[in-house]
């Protein structure tokens, strides 16, 4: 059998072993680019809610006995897991360990259909209308201080409770019966379950999987109300960052005839790519829901997919006609094949262009359509090569990457596309072209974006397995529902062109336990192939070790910190825990013909313009409160931004590059922990409500740090980056004051107040103390601060490359706005995020200005949240009123839903001149 018939025989045997659709709940994609017909159709259900959340459990349902549950009398629980589990078979591949269906579910007269919350007649009026995505607990207030419900580790937020969601539904009746309704849930955290009209129909309890409840069995039609009801338990003591809480992302309603392709019912593989021809290859899955025989005919066409707008092109391809015969109740698949000549290769957008194609699957009942299904994928190439790296379509292409939780800043886990779409444009500002999604299901339009953007993505599912990381984790679900969510996970999200690889698990406690630990790695792995034998599986270690039975259960190798070394550097030599040198030349070693890359790297800590003295002599040092020169502050609670001190397990990106560096070819690149900063685990201090990992802080500005990251990702931009900020007061004038500047440039020279400070080469020492610059830094380390202006010139082969001119600011005077956009749309999601600066009297921003400041709006829209990055700041994020952080602020303004006209934002501060901005909603 050829390679290409082994494949083309594995997805299709993928997909036969797809059973029928429970009547409970599956796991759904959700693909934007779908068309309307005159028997499918989906609609977003995000409005008309009603919420309400109860901090206790109000209604004696639980999913399963949880050790939060100690509390509560088992004799008067209600256990909804019985219930619950036949959703799972769908995507249990062995008929054997099916669930069966208990007596009496979907009926009326049993213990699950007795919630008064659920009932039809039960009056919700005083519950909170809400709008979906809702995140119930971003907008606080914050848990402050010591042994609180929730604490920094999970944001410092009331994520904990029961919600319940209701909202009525009507639904047109078709004469002949034949229409059928599903809810889509693209992620409710957590433990979520569906009644209609006071029966249970569905749920799925992990909340970053997307599910499907079949509405249809216990619908009112022809004009009648329905009552949707959803419940959520979300459970403290549950994730080691904040997991958002309620029905987070979007939630549709899609509706199809009989005969239809279902739930994730088609994947497309590309074959023989090259840059004259590729072959494109189709699996369509077709279900007939009725009674009767059907002869179904399937065509599809490829057409061009414009990233930005979404919009079919010209036509490209037409797959050949297949024709399929079901009996009622029977489910078959079509496979297909279609050459494309000269095909727009889909590539990552530093080199490349992230071109997209979409094929239109229209399903033929007596020649009329029945169904229309539409699928976006990429042609590209993708090799993993053990000794050279990553290569998309014949180019080596490095892995400049970074880790994003799920989090969307102030907006929290709410799903916000503009939001999403923001940090993705600040990424590839930066020279970032890889994401991987730590450490779990993102929402589908993200991955969507990466699609559109051109990012490459390791795609992330379980941050544990069988072994605990908190009480109530995944780990408490894994034995059911590891298999069906891995299998739905990559169902879901196959026919992603950035997705390059399906990362199985995050430092899980699986490595310590050796053969036990194997065992489970291999039975994951093996599912995960079954599914998708076209991309490489894989799980991050920051443990295992090359001799040890974890690693060679997984395709390509990636490291947790492991690669540059742990802890294996002077200043972290008194520190307990894991020791490792550099492990990137054992691994290779020992599995020579497979790819290494670091999933996760540096863990570098800084609170933006923060900068404490005396500075580090190390090139890379743990943040600590007992030395002078230890970055942190343990009052202020604050990091040094001079971007040299790490969590006390990480490197500093000096000390990363050059072991990546040296490396080289075999490494293909890294994932920094993080991007940005996100809610929950604020390593080192743990009363703060956000991390302190990000080259972005939480708000989406830059950090110091950013810019020495671009001068690697982006050598060719003209950049010199200067810090510290030259703005001082009377207390640090004579002070020795370190300058630092980050760029891509050979040599650097900077002058205070006109007078040099000297010329520095990469690579040489870089003051009296020996410090050496790496191979984006450069040190002067004996700088005396004096009021003035620094001023730094790079060279390039010995000629002028770029420069910049630092300067001392006066008095804060007056305050600055500036939006990334100044239309949006009135559609009640659009965003534009204003930057507020304080600045002096000559427009300078006065980089440690801390005024308190007022926002106000007028217009046909509103503030949605507001914040300033500083991680200690537990004001609400939906307060209007807020401290700037190191002269900066961020105001997140949103347009009703169906307003038009002039949104006039106003900023006020005492002493200085207001400020407002104009923006047009349409």
């Amino acid at each position: 059998m050829s390679l290409h018939q082994a494949l083309q025989s594995a997805i299709h045997l993928a997909l036969l072993a797809v059973l029928f659709l429970s009547p409970l709940a599956l796991a759904v994609p959700s693909p934007s680019h779908q068309h309307d017909t005159p028997s499918r159709t989906r609609t977003r259900l995000n409005t008309n809610w009603r919420f309400h959340r109860f901090p206790t459990n109000p209604d004696n349902l639980v999913y399963d006995i949880r050790p939060d549950h100690a509390n509560l009398s088992a004799d008067s629980l209600t256990i909804l897991k019985p219930y619950i589990l036949p959703a799972a078979n769908a995507f249990i591949a062995d008929p054997a360990n099916h669930h069966p269906v208990p007596a009496g579910a979907g009926a009326a007269a049993n213990s699950t259909s007795s919630v008064p919350f659920a009932q039809p007649a039960f009056d919700d009026t005083a519950w909170e209308q809400v709008t979906l995505p809702h995140d119930w607990a971003i907008a606080g207030p914050f848990y402050v201080g010591d042994n609180v419900p929730v604490g920094g580790g999970m944001g410092r937020l009331p994520i904990q409770g029961v919600g319940w969601y209701r909202r009525t539904l009507v639904v047109p009746g078709r004469s002949d019966g034949q229409q059928h309704y599903f809810l889509d849930v693209d992620g409710a955290m957590s433990y979520a379950a569906v009644w209609v009209n006071g029966i249970l129909a569905g749920g799925w309890p992990y909340g970053y999987n997307s599910f499907r409840v079949d509405l249809t069995p216990f619908l009112r039609r022809d004009g009648e109300e329905n009552v949707i009801a959803l419940r959520v338990d979300n459970p403290v003591q549950s994730s080691r960052w904040y997991p958002g809480a309620g029905l987070y992302r979007n939630v549709w309603l899609t509706t199809v005839g009989d005969v239809h392709v279902p739930f994730s019912g088609t994947a497309v593989t590309t074959r023989e790519v090259r840059r004259e021809g590729a072959v494109v290859d189709l699996v369509v899955n077709v279900e007939n829901r009725g009674e009767g025989r059907k002869k179904v005919e399937v065509v599809t066409e490829v057409y061009e997919l414009d990233g930005k707008t979404g919009r079919e092109g010209k036509k490209v391809a037409k797959f050949e006609t297949a024709a399929v015969s079901l009996k009622g109740a029977e489910k078959k698949t079509v496979t297909a094949s279609v050459a494309i000549r000269n095909p727009r290769l889909w590539g990552p957008w530093t080199s490349q262009k992230p071109n997209l194609y979409v094929a239109v699957s229209r399903l033929y009942v007596d020649n009329q359509v029945v169904d229309t299904y539409s699928t976006e994928f990429g042609v590209r190439s993708v090799v993993f090569d053990g000794n050279k790296g990553l290569f998309v379509n014949g180019e080596r292409v490095r892995i400049q990457g970074v880790n994003q939780h799920h989090d969307l800043g102030a907006l929290g886990a709410a799903f916000n596309y503009r939001a999403a779409e923001r940090q993705l444009e600040i990424l590839r500002d930066l020279g970032c072209n890889a994401i991987r999604m730590s450490h779990n299901p993102p929402a589908p339009e993200l991955l969507e974006l990466t699609d559109r953007m051109g990012f490459l993505v390791i795609n992330e599912i379980f941050d544990s397995w069988e072994l605990e990381k908190n009480p109530n984790d995944f780990h408490l679900i894994f034995a059911d529902w590891s298999e069906p969510d891995l299998r739905s996970f990559i169902r879901r999200d196959r026919n992603h062109a950035s997705v390059i690889a399906w990362s199985v698990g995050n430092e899980v406690g699986e490595q310590h336990t050796d053969e036990a630990g194997a065992v489970v790695a291999h039975r994951i792995s093996a599912i995960a192939r079954e599914e998708d034998p076209t991309r490489p599986i894989t799980a991050s270690m920051n443990f295992a070790k090359p001799d040890m039975p974890f690693p060679p259960n997984f395709d390509i190798i990636s490291l947790n910190y492991q690669g540059e070394g742990i802890r294996d550097s002077p200043a972290y030599a008194g520190l307990e825990g894991i020791k490792t040198s550099p492990l990137y030349p054992a691994f290779h070693e020992a599995f020579p013909s497979k790819l290494i890359f670091s999933s996760e790297t540096a863990a570098a800590l800084s609170s933006r313009g923060v900068y404490l003295f005396p500075v580090t002599n190390y090139t890379s040092a743990p943040v600590t409160d007992t030395l002078p020169s230890g970055g942190g502050n343990a009052t202020s609670h604050q990091v040094s931004a001079y971007e040299l001190h790490t969590a006390n397990f990480g490197s500093s990106p000096d000390k990363v590059f050059t072991t990546q560096d040296a490396h080289r070819p075999y490494v293909a690149g890294e994932f920094v922990w993080s991007g940005f900063d996100y809610l929950g685990e604020p390593t080192p201090y743990y009363s703060s409500r956000s991390s302190y990992f990000g080259i972005i802080d939480l708000a989406g500005f830059r950090k110091d740090r950013w810019y020495l990251y671009q001068s690697r990702w982006r050598p060719t931009l003209k950049s010199v980056h200067v810090l510290p900020h030259w703005s001082w007061g009377a207390e640090r004038a004579g002070q020795v004051t370190p300058v630092h500047v980050f760029s891509a440039a050979d040599e650097v020279e900077v002058w205070v107040n006109g007078v040099s400070q000297g010329r520095r080469r990469v690579g040489k020492e870089g003051g009296t103390n020996g410090t050496t610059t790496s191979s984006y830094r450069f040190r002067w380390d004996e700088v005396v601060y004096q009021p003035g202006e620094v001023r730094a010139v790079g060279y390039k082969g010995g000629r002028e490359w770029a420069r910049t001119v630092v300067k001392t600011a006066g008095e804060a005077a007056g305050l600055r706005l500036t939006a990334d956009r100044e239309r949006i749309e009135g559609d009640g999601d659009d965003l534009s995020f204003v930057t507020v600066e304080v600045v002096d009297k000559d427009g300078n921003v006065v980089p440690r200005a801390d005024t308190g400041l007022a926002f106000s709006v007028e217009g046909p829209g509103e503030i949605a949240a507001t914040d300033n990055g500083d991680a200690t700041d537990m004001t609400s994020f939906v307060s209007r009123e807020r401290k700037a952080f190191n002269g900066l602020a961020l105001v997140v303004v949103r347009g009703k839903s169906g307003a038009k006209g002039k949104l006039t934002l106003k900023a006020t501060g005492p002493g200085l001149n207001a400020a407002q901005l104009t923006l047009r909603v349409q």
